[in-house]
C-alpha cells in the first residue's frame, strides 16, 4: 500500500450508517409529515429509499421492476419490494417487509401496496408522493392511477415539500461522506494538468479525471462534463467531445462523483498554454463572485441573498449574463437537490445544509467562465468541503 492509499484508508468514513443515525432521520421524517398532514409517505425513488432504509441495489438500472417504501407518521418503515431484494432489504432496520414475485404485470406490487397503505391509521387521509418538483414517480403512471383508485377516501397528494425539507438538513455522517469525495475530486482536479496535455481532446482529459477519481476512491462519476474553447466556453453541461485542447483555450471540466451514494457536485477551469488577458480577468472575478457567495451563505439568509452577493460582483466585472439560470444548488444523495441561488427563490438557509456556490459569467457572445465550490452550512457560516480553487488561472502546458 503506497503513501496515497494509507491517507486515503484514513480519513475514509465507514460505509453505510449507524441504526442511530437511521432512528434520528425517521424521527425528523414523522414531525415533518405531522406539520403537512400526512399520515404516511409513499417513496418510489433510490435516493429517497435509501435514505430512509439504507437499502441501495444494481438493480435500479432494470426498469421491471418497481420498489416502494411506506413511511408511516407512527412506527417504522414498510417495504413493499420484489422478492429478489428481500434479503438485502434484510439487511437494514426495516422489520416489516413484504413482497411479491416480480416481474408480474398483471399486478406488480399494487395490490399488496395497496393493502399496506389502506390499514395504516388515518388521522388527515393524505398520504404523500413524488408528485412535485424535482421528484418523479418510478412506477408506471397508469399503476399510480390504479392504486389511487383503490385507496377509498385516502387522498395521494404532493409529498415532495415535505420529502425536501426532510433532507435539506444533513446530519454529520452525511457530511462526511460528502466531504470525502469532495476531497477526493480535490485532490483529481489538483493533480489534472500533470496527465493531460495540449493536443488531448476534451474526451481524453475527462477519461484520464475518471480514471484518477476512481482510483483514488469514488465509486462512481455518473456526472462528469467537459468542454473547452477560446477564452471560455459556450455552455456547461455537454460534452465532452473530440475537441483537440488548444493553445489559448480554457478546459472546464465538473464532476458529479459519489461516495457511499452521496454526491460532490464542482468543477475547475485551466488554461491550455498561454489564455488572453481579459479571460484571465474574468477568471480572477468569478473566483471573486465565489467567495462572496460562500460568505452570504449563513443561517438565516436565503439563497437568493447569496445569489445577489454573486451577481453584484459579476455585473460590476461586466457580465453578458448565463445559460446555467441559477449560480448553485442544494447537494446530497442527489447531485442537484433544492434549493436553487437565484432570484425569487427565497428558501431560508439552515445550518446543516449543504449547497454548491457556482457563480458563472459570459463576459463575450458564447465565452463564458463558471466556478463552483461545495459549501456545508454551520452556525458561523460556509465551511468548504472543496479545496478552493486558485484565483489564478491554472495552466496546461
Amino acid at each position: 500500500m503506497n503513501i496515497r492509499d494509507k491517507a486515503l484508508q484514513a480519513r475514509r468514513p465507514k460505509r453505510g450508517f449507524s441504526p442511530a443515525e437511521f432512528e434520528g432521520r425517521l424521527a425528523r421524517a414523522q414531525e415533518i409529515m405531522r406539520r403537512h398532514s400526512f399520515d404516511a409517505l409513499l417513496l418510489t425513488t433510490p435516493p429517497n429509499i435509501r435514505y430512509t432504509t439504507g437499502f441501495d441495489t444494481q438493480f435500479w438500472e432494470s426498469p421491471t421492476r418497481p420498489w416502494f417504501v411506506i413511511v408511516p407518521a407512527t412506527g417504522g418503515p414498510i417495504a413493499v419490494i420484489p422478492e429478489i431484494g428481500a434479503p438485502e432489504m434484510a439487511l437494514t432496520a426495516v422489520k416489516d417487509i413484504r413482497t411479491w414475485p416480480a416481474p408480474r404485470p398483471e399486478d406488480d406490487g399494487i395490490s399488496l401496496l395497496a393493502d399496506a397503505l389502506s390499514r395504516l391509521p388515518r388521522t388527515f387521509g393524505r398520504i404523500g408522493a413524488e408528485l412535485g418538483r424535482e421528484m418523479a414517480l418510478r412506477m408506471p403512471v397508469i399503476e399510480f392511477f390504479a392504486l389511487r383508485d383503490r385507496l377509498s377516501g385516502i387522498e395521494i397528494a404532493d409529498g415532495s415539500p415535505c420529502i425536501w425539507k426532510i433532507r435539506a438538513v444533513k446530519s454529520p455522517a452525511e457530511v462526511e461522506h460528502i466531504r470525502h469525495i469532495c476531497h477526493i475530486a480535490s485532490d483529481a482536479y489538483a493533480a489534472l494538468p500533470r496527465i493531460v496535455r495540449p493536443g488531448d481532446t476534451e474526451r481524453d482529459a475527462c477519461r484520464k479525471l475518471r480514471i484518477d477519481l476512481a482510483e483514488r476512491g469514488a465509486d462512481s462519476s455518473p456526472y462528469l462534463a467537459g468542454v473547452s474553447g477560446p477564452g471560455g466556453v459556450s455552455q456547461i453541461v455537454c460534452g465532452p467531445h473530440d475537441r483537440v485542447l488548444e493553445q489559448g483555450d480554457i478546459l472546464f471540466i465538473d464532476t458529479g462523483s459519489t461516495y457511499d451514494g452521496y454526491f460532490c457536485d464542482f468543477d475547475r477551469n485551466y488554461a491550455i498554454g498561454r489564455v488572453a488577458d481579459r479571460a484571465r480577468k474574468v477568471h480572477e472575478a468569478v473566483w471573486d463572485a465565489t467567495e462572496a457567495g460562500i460568505k452570504a451563505a449563513v443561517p438565516g439568509a436565503t439563497v437568493e441573498d447569496v445569489w445577489r452577493a454573486m451577481a453584484t460582483i459579476l455585473e460590476a466585472a461586466g457580465s453578458l449574463g448565463n445559460n446555467v439560470g441559477r449560480m448553485g444548488h442544494g447537494l446530497g444523495l442527489q447531485l442537484t437537490e433544492p434549493p436553487s441561488n437565484m432570484r425569487g427563490d427565497r428558501t431560508v438557509i439552515e445550518a446543516g445544509m449543504v449547497l454548491t456556490i457556482e457563480p458563472g459569467m459570459e463576459y463575450e457572445p458564447g465565452k463564458m467562465i463558471v466556478h463552483e465550490e461545495n459549501v456545508v452550512i454551520t452556525p458561523d457560516g460556509a465551511e468548504l468541503l472543496t479545496r478552493r480553487a486558485p484565483r489564478e488561472l491554472p495552466v496546461i502546458s
